[in-house]
């Protein structure tokens, strides 16, 4: 029988692999869509062009931060070890808060204005739509492996900053008759800048700390039942046999020879099946299990 707690880590890694997987797929999708589009009478920037679009380059950021997933998913699912490393969950958070304001501006600016209709068909189906939903689910629900901190929230900032900077310069610095842009999205002719950044980087940073409490609060959830799952199955238990019998079927299971620990299960084992095994201990035990018999 397969241990309860590597086959709930592999459901997890499998969940989170196929949402990036829609994601990504849905980046490509609506990305080619504008780019072998060469007029659309109701957007000005398509073939090429499109990269000038916010909401282009924040679905190609959000599509490039969910493949990072991909290896340690890969990996996961055959070590039953799955684990994401801080700085993806971080760059998730960033990249998730670009697409998200991009869905929040099209659901309550743009769709009003130019209609809901108009405003999420065609490639926009992918880009206003789906890819920033599936985006949050995924980064809300399914990754749980890092507790988003204030100051990487705020760092989701940077990249409607930089846009903004490259918008003014095209826009109000060179100017569209001298080959810069035209103000596609009216933030420096239908209203003063000033204004725009009033409304537009309080609302980045009002997504980035929603995203960072909704993610916070489903990896405390989900760490939660872990736990009393870690305490049902190993509670009581002899955890130095456990983790035994674990690294041997690892083992037979991977069939290859050099180990590799899930070092963060057997944390969560020791600390919620009241075992006075300490880490180190248990890290040993593993390993010599794994490497007795060649």
């Amino acid at each position: 029988m397969k241990d309860p707690a590597v086959r709930n880590n592999r459901m997890q890694c499998l969940l989170a692999m196929i949402g990036a997987s829609i994601v990504s797929v849905c980046v490509i999708i609506g990305v080619t869509m504008n780019l072998v589009t060469i007029y659309d009478e109701n957007f000005d920037h398509m073939g090429i062009r499109t990269f000038c679009m916010f909401t282009v380059n924040s679905n190609i950021l959000a599509g490039l931060s969910m493949m990072f997933c991909f290896p340690y998913t890969i990996d996961g699912l055959r070590t039953g070890n799955y684990h994401l490393p801080d700085w993806v969950v971080v760059l998730m958070q960033i990249t998730v808060t670009a697409v998200s304001l991009t869905f929040v501006v099209s659901l309550c600016i743009l769709a009003p204005v130019k209609g809901f209709k108009l405003i999420f068909s065609g490639s926009r189906f992918f880009l206003h739509g789906i890819c920033p939903v599936v985006s949050i689910v995924i980064f809300c629900c399914l990754i749980n492996s890092h507790l988003v901190r204030i100051w990487e929230a705020i760092l989701a900032l940077i990249p409607v900053l930089l846009y903004a900077a490259v918008y003014i310069i095209m826009v109000v610095v060179i100017g569209e008759e001298n080959g810069g842009w035209n103000d596609f999205y009216g933030f420096a002719t239908r209203v003063p800048l000033w204004v725009s950044a009033l409304v537009i980087l309080p609302a980045a940073g009002g997504v980035s700390l929603l995203l960072r409490l909704a993610h916070n609060a489903c990896c405390l959830r989900r760490r939660k039942k872990d736990a009393e799952l870690y305490r049902a199955v190993y509670g009581g238990s002899d955890l130095r046999q456990v983790i035994t019998e674990m690294a041997r079927s690892q083992k037979n299971e991977m069939k290859v020879k050099n180990p590799t620990i899930p070092i963060q299960m057997i944390g969560y084992m020791i600390e919620n099946s009241g075992s006075d095994l300490n880490p180190e201990e248990a890290v040993r035990i593993y390993f010599d299990a794994w490497m007795e018999n060649g």
